[in-house]
């Protein structure tokens, strides 16, 4: 049983690391049931304190992903349609691998902005709000799991 947790565990950390690129995989979540499920082999015993502290973070960045965006995007001026862009561009970038993941809700916004006939200044300001916003919550999560995958590689380490 001990081997079937490992490698479950394995592809929920392997899962949630990609899952810190695609908007729609929750990384940090998936990054630590990995870890957890690791924590329920015989070979493995982390810490409580650790689980309840990573537990706490993987939860926080989650909600900071979906809140970030938005806050990048008003703060240099954007419009709930630049918002909605940014998101479609998102989705629609999906489909064109790790460029089209970034470049997705930059163009996404802008188009927004464009539909509702503002400037090029305000459309480019917003849209690169929602570039920053995006990024700050991509780099937050894979900070997180990261440190997840850290800890259950020394974990393992430990073992073998």
């Amino acid at each position: 049983m001990d081997i079937v947790l490992l490698i479950v565990s394995l592809l929920f950390i392997l899962t949630g690391l990609v899952g810190c690129v695609l908007p729609v995989v929750p990384g940090p979540p998936l990054s630590y049931v990995g870890l957890l499920l690791l924590h329920f082999t015989s070979w493995v015993d982390v810490a409580t304190s650790t689980l309840i502290w990573l537990a706490f973070f993987a939860v926080l960045v989650t909600v900071l992903d979906y809140v970030i965006p938005i806050y990048g995007t008003k703060k240099f001026g954007g419009s709930k349609q630049g918002q909605w862009g940014a998101t479609i561009g998102l989705i629609v970038g999906l489909f064109f691998g790790p460029l089209g993941i970034i470049i997705g809700p930059f163009a996404g916004a802008l188009v927004g902005e464009f539909a509702i006939g503002r400037s090029s200044k305000e459309a480019f300001k917003s849209a690169f709000g929602s570039f920053l916003g995006f990024l700050t919550g991509v780099v937050l999560k894979l900070v997180v799991s990261g440190v997840i995958t850290y800890v259950f590689a020394v974990e393992l380490w430990r073992v073998f």
